[in-house]
């Protein structure tokens, strides 16, 4: 880890303001590419009143508005639960970070198209928590695969195990590992 750390440079993990923004996006990037997922976010936001992202602006339009943004009935159905969910204060997004880790998972996945993954990046990059490993990321388990040698991709338990000596910095520690995949640091990593 000391090596990857030197190759990446000093941490610049970043928070995301905006929660119901952050879980709308998520919402729809999944199982699309990136550039997809930005051109529905686009379009949805057109069609909101006053083009702004709010739980109270999905209910002002009709299903059938959202969902011409580009979204399938699954995606319309989860953004609106989500909406509702925020709304009625099941999830008090403005006071969410005075609960704990595992209380903020149950909050989230209690919304349809919010699973456990989800809600752990959330809880790294809207709440800022430092000790946050998501043993479901590929991309961490094949980083650490990479770090460590393993000659296949380790699994779920194997991850964890290896996680724990970054606590309480597995946040960090993931911010470092994602970065690995990075061409330039990829390249430096190699030559040593």
């Amino acid at each position: 880890m000391k090596r990857l750390i030197t190759a990446v440079g000093p941490c610049e993990l970043k928070m995301e303001k905006d929660r119901f923004r952050t879980l709308v996006r998520s919402i729809i990037g999944q199982q699309i590419s990136t550039a997809a997922a930005k051109s529905v976010m686009a379009k949805l936001e057109d069609r909101l009143p006053g083009d702004r992202l709010t739980p109270d602006a999905f209910h002002q339009i009709s299903f059938e508005e959202v969902k011409s943004s580009g979204l399938s009935r699954q995606k319309t159905e989860y953004l609106l639960d989500l909406a509702t969910h925020v709304l009625d204060e099941r999830l008090p997004l403005a006071k969410i970070g005075r609960f704990t880790d595992e209380r903020v998972i149950e909050m989230l996945t209690d919304i349809r198209g919010i699973g456990i993954w989800t809600a752990q990046m959330f809880l790294m990059f809207s709440l800022g928590r430092l000790d946050i490993f998501a043993p479901d990321d590929l991309g961490l388990r094949a980083a650490i695969g990479n770090l460590y040698d393993y000659e296949e991709r380790p699994g779920k338990k194997e991850c964890v195990a290896v996680a724990q000596q970054w606590a309480p910095y597995r946040t960090i520690a993931s911010w470092y590992l994602w970065r690995s995949f990075e061409p330039h640091i990829k390249e430096e990593w190699n030559d040593d």
